[in-house]
């Protein structure tokens, strides 16, 4: 009998939160799924765009061109209405650059410290880009909407997830288990929509060894 490879898969990224939620919604599938952490000497790609779609090409491309492999690119962040939509694009380094989770959200709180409650719109938004060659890049957009807290709540979850705040569950991102948080979320969102294309893929080009 001829034994089948599962397809292998790169996720663009070094971020532990973000991996786990892509291990999780693709589990099940005959899936060999990579991150950069096994491609020490390949420096994360920059986001240089303007939008959330083209920073997740960018990667996506970036990485496949530097492995072979069929890459995944992610590029997610808040907008806040109040704020124009920002910190849109600059979620990550919003407090500036490598200042972390717990410094954005204070930044972000001090921004909205005046601003009432039903004026503290907010969506979470994720572009996934599906790189099976330079020139077929397929994109799926997901988001979630919700309302900014005055303070932080919650324990789990990572970036802005303790001060977005679900009104239809009671409760924060950062108060919800990874699986209640991927049935809701914008990267679960997304990823819904993208799961058939790696579903498809993983049928046609598992390879044979």
């Amino acid at each position: 009998m001829i034994k089948k490879s599962p397809l292998r898969l790169l996720i663009a990224t070094r971020n532990p939160g973000k991996l786990k939620e892509f291990k999780q919604f693709l589990s099940g599938l005959p899936l060999q799924l990579l991150s950069l952490r096994d491609f020490p000497g390949f420096t994360e790609t920059e986001e240089p765009y303007q939008t959330f779609a083209e920073n997740a090409r960018h990667k996506a491309i970036s990485a496949l061109r530097a492995t072979g492999l069929i890459s995944l690119g992610d590029d997610s962040g808040l907008e806040v209405d109040a704020l124009k939509g920002a910190p849109g694009i600059f979620s990550a380094r919003f407090a500036g650059q490598g200042a972390g989770d717990e410094k954005n959200n204070q930044k972000l709180l001090e921004l909205l410290k005046d601003t009432p409650a039903e004026k503290r719109t907010a969506r979470f938004v994720c572009v996934l880009a599906l790189a099976l060659s330079e020139s077929e890049v397929r994109l799926v957009e997901g988001e979630a909407r919700g309302l900014i807290l005055f303070e932080p709540r919650g324990e789990k979850g990572f970036g802005y997830d303790p001060v977005f705040y679900d009104p239809r569950l009671d409760q924060t991102f950062a108060e919800l288990e990874a699986e209640e948080k991927l049935k809701v979320s914008h990267r679960g969102d997304a990823l819904g929509k993208l799961r058939p294309m790696v579903e498809e893929l993983a049928r046609t080009r598992t390879g044979t060894g």
